[in-house]
């Protein structure tokens, strides 16, 4: 029985449970996916921040939910919608290691090895790259800061912010907002006590995620990255691929393929001609029930 096929499955019971869950991980990040395509009860914020806080609910950093695509993502051939629901409730437009974790149930669901997810950042393209492993192109990137968006017209190659040993970033946008510093010693940087003020900054009209990434040869990169809903996340998906196009960027790295090694783990990013960038890496189970 597909994976997916639990989500329609009716509570056993029990009123206080209401919907089917699975939680999944990619590189530590942890999901909860619920299955909207035949429900007619909408995700509530409240319902999000209840499930995500581990001492109350299953526990995530984000809330998943599958849904129909629209029309128009059907024609151009999306199997589905990915809603993105941070854990303050708040609605997020792109996140990598979801999609590939939400690939890896669809492609369990379908018996497909590739097929398209809609999300609002738009289509992105899943493709299974092992038993356990799922690549997924983002993108593309862009530097222009109406599109990140910032509140002005500003060099998004020389970001004028600094918070401590954060200086001289960089702005990107890839379906999501994003701020990338580049230090010599990743371990001597105090992150929670230096990113929120990036985060935070005016500058960005929507917040940004901020990535800091220390060059460990021209192939590799350290990367942890500053959460927007305020926390600092074992891995980002979307965070790795724009730390690898600023670092090629800016000279650091050669080549197309980077490696980029996340506190969770090593994401493997390619970047394209056309500025969208494939990242491949490990997806897993969890558990499933009921909340």
């Amino acid at each position: 029985m597909p994976l997916t096929d639990f989500l329609s499955l009716p509570p056993p019971g029990a009123t206080s449970f209401k919907r089917p869950f699975i939680k999944m991980q990619g590189l530590r990040n942890h999901f909860v996916f619920i299955d909207q395509r035949n429900s007619s009860q909408p995700i509530t914020p409240a319902e999000v921040v209840r499930i995500c806080d581990v001492h109350e609910g299953v526990g995530a950093e984000q809330v998943i939910t599958i849904e129909a695509p629209s029309e128009a993502a059907r024609a151009q051939g999306a199997y589905a919608f990915m809603g993105i629901f941070n854990i303050d409730g708040t609605e997020a437009e792109a996140c990598g290691n979801a999609t590939r974790c939400m690939a890896y149930l669809l492609f369990d669901e379908s018996g497909r090895d590739h097929l398209l997810i809609d999300s609002r950042g738009g289509l992105l393209s899943c493709e299974k790259a092992g038993p356990m492993e799922v690549s997924v192109t983002l993108g593309p990137i862009s530097m222009d800061w109406r599109t990140i968006p910032l509140s002005r017209a500003e060099d998004t190659a020389h970001l004028p912010l600094q918070s401590g040993a954060l200086r001289d970033g960089l702005a990107l946008h890839i379906g999501n907002p994003h701020a990338v510093f580049f230090v010599t010693d990743h371990g001597a940087i105090d992150i929670p006590a230096l990113a929120p003020a990036i985060a935070r900054d005016p500058l960005f009209a929507e917040s940004a995620n901020v990535g800091v990434a220390q060059v460990i040869d021209t192939h590799t990169l350290k990367l942890a990255v500053w959460e927007r809903p305020g926390m600092l996340t074992e891995a980002c998906g979307t965070g790795a691929c724009v730390a690898a196009y600023a670092g090629r960027l800016r000279g650091y790295l050669k080549g197309d393929t980077i490696t980029v090694n996340l506190p969770a783990g090593p994401l493997n990013i390619r970047l394209l001609e056309d500025g969208r960038a494939i990242m491949t890496g490990p997806v897993e189970f969890c558990c499933a029930g009921y909340v």
